[in-house]
């Protein structure tokens, strides 16, 4: 996520605590995807799909963050 902004979102995690919280939220949802898409973790499509909107609502607040910081 957000690769070609490695710089940015390093300042931001320093920088700002909401967004640190929210990335590492992202992060953690990130991997519990990954591992249910890879049935390590099996669990319902109904949970695997609300997991999905959660870390797709917090990349969203992310990337409104990023473009406020970046004006």
């Amino acid at each position: 996520m957000f690769e070609s902004q490695e710089a940015q979102v390093e300042e931001l995690v320093r920088a700002n605590p909401e967004f640190k919280t929210l990335y590492n939220e992202h992060r953690q949802l990130e991997k519990r995807v990954i591992a249910a898409e890879n049935g390590t973790a099996p669990m319902s499509d109904e949970s695997l799909n609300q997991l999905k909107r959660e870390k797709l609502r917090i990349k969203d607040r992310l990337t409104r963050i990023m473009e406020t910081s970046a004006t």
